[in-house]
């Protein structure tokens, strides 16, 4: 991991000859592994006028509708950040606030139509980038390698506010 000092770091270091090179250690493949799929995610986040940190909003919400206290849980924000960023987000017209029905005070957030198209769209432009980053992997190596990612994602514990 010695990237040179004017190298842009959402662009991925040139590839070494597969063929000559030896195996990563661990934490080099991880961590220039997450380069790639975070560059992914900047050059689309930048295509859709979005920061990274709207990108994992509308990622969380696609499936779920939670309340701010999960959201900045998820996103490792604190309360006051959290409320900005969706602020924003609704501003935008991508999400919406809608009362819990479990606690009077509290809210939910949920994507919009407008929120939801965005993010379809997103999501398929970040499986096609993925796709082409996986090309390469045979079948067998695919199933493999989700198989490790979901072990160490379900392994880790959640983000906590900083």
């Amino acid at each position: 991991m010695n990237p040179t000092p004017d190298a842009d770091p959402a662009e991925p270091l040139p590839p070494t000859d597969p063929a000559s090179a030896e195996p990563l250690n661990t934490v080099d493949a991880l961590v220039q592994l997450s380069f790639l799929v975070q560059g992914a995610l900047t050059r689309l986040a930048s295509a859709h006028d979005l920061s990274l940190v709207q990108v994992r909003l509308l990622g969380i919400l696609r499936d779920r509708r939670p309340g701010m206290l999960e959201l900045a849980r998820h996103l490792g924000l604190d309360k006051s950040s959290m409320t900005g960023l969706v602020a924003r987000a609704e501003k935008r017209g991508l999400v919406q606030r809608l009362p819990s029905p479990h606690d009077g005070r509290g809210v939910l957030v949920s994507l919009t139509p407008a929120g939801r198209q965005l993010t379809d769209r997103c999501t398929a432009e970040m499986g096609q980038e993925i796709a082409a980053l996986t090309a390469p992997l045979s079948p067998a190596e695919h199933a493999q390698i989700r198989a490790l990612a979901t072990k160490l994602l379900n392994a880790s514990p959640p983000s906590r506010p900083s």
